[in-house]
């Protein structure tokens, strides 16, 4: 199978593009960091191709789902894990929200949008959003990630209705805080342990487990989903967070 993975340069993208490949899958790798994918690239040798794209971008996109088709076979999943984090106030801080409805919803329109054609032609397939918990979750400061990620989650879960007479599952995973590039630099470099013990003045709870996640956590969930072993699961949100929003 192969399977495109947007985001994928690092993080949670990365810890699913390498997981997929250990499994014996062909993973296409889409980015807008061209160091990152060089290195994945690297790392995971022939089975993992690297595109240079932005999400944004629809057109470019389509041509990256056409290339990896025409090259590596046909595509049956869809990994849209790109995605940026902003804090702050929703007041103060409108470009915020629309730099991340770009990227966190639109980004994922426009990846659903080249692979399903292929995943139709093809008889099926599975697709997977990386939101967050924090889609069902109200955040201080982060009211606008937690706008986009609502939205992300709700769009996938659209698309699982229009998608399922061509045999298309379209899922989501919500990872709650995971240790990844994006969230040591929201912390600013404070230890991400800090938030086991949650924060009463943000009004955040800890987590239960007492244990910040990695990615690799969150890749075990998405490697799930795409796999038959899901093949009665459509529609879901699956929440990775170690019990944080119970």
């Amino acid at each position: 199978m192969t399977v495109v993975v947007t985001g994928a340069a690092s993080g949670i993208g990365a810890a699913v593009a390498t997981l997929l490949v250990r499994r014996g899958e062909r993973v296409a790798a889409l980015d807008r960091d061209r160091e990152g994918l060089e290195r994945l690239r690297s790392e995971l040798g022939d089975e993992c191709s690297a595109h240079l794209v932005d999400v944004c971008d629809a057109s470019s996109v389509a041509a990256a789902v056409d290339l990896v088709e025409r090259e590596r076979g046909a595509v049956r999943g869809l990994v849209a894990a790109a995605g940026i984090l902003r804090s702050g106030s929703l007041v103060a801080a409108a470009d915020d929200l629309v730099d991340l409805l770009a990227v966190n919803v639109q980004g994922v329109r426009n990846s659903v949008a080249a692979v399903a054609p292929k995943m139709i032609a093809h008889g099926g397939g599975s697709i997977v959003t990386v939101a967050s918990n924090a889609a069902s979750t109200p955040r201080l400061g982060m009211g606008a990630y937690c706008a986009s990620k609502a939205a992300a989650s709700m769009l996938t879960r659209c698309f699982a209705l229009e998608l399922a007479a061509h045999s298309i599952r379209c899922n989501v995973v919500c990872p709650g805080s995971t240790d990844t590039p994006m969230l040591r630099a929201m912390l600013d470099g404070k230890d991400p342990r800090v938030l086991v013990d949650g924060d009463g003045a943000l009004f955040r709870l800890g987590i239960p487990l007492g244990r910040v996640g990695d990615a690799l956590d969150v890749a075990h969930a998405v490697a799930f989903l795409l796999s038959s072993d899901s093949r009665h699961i459509t529609g879901q949100e699956l929440k990775v967070d170690g019990g944080a929003t119970l």
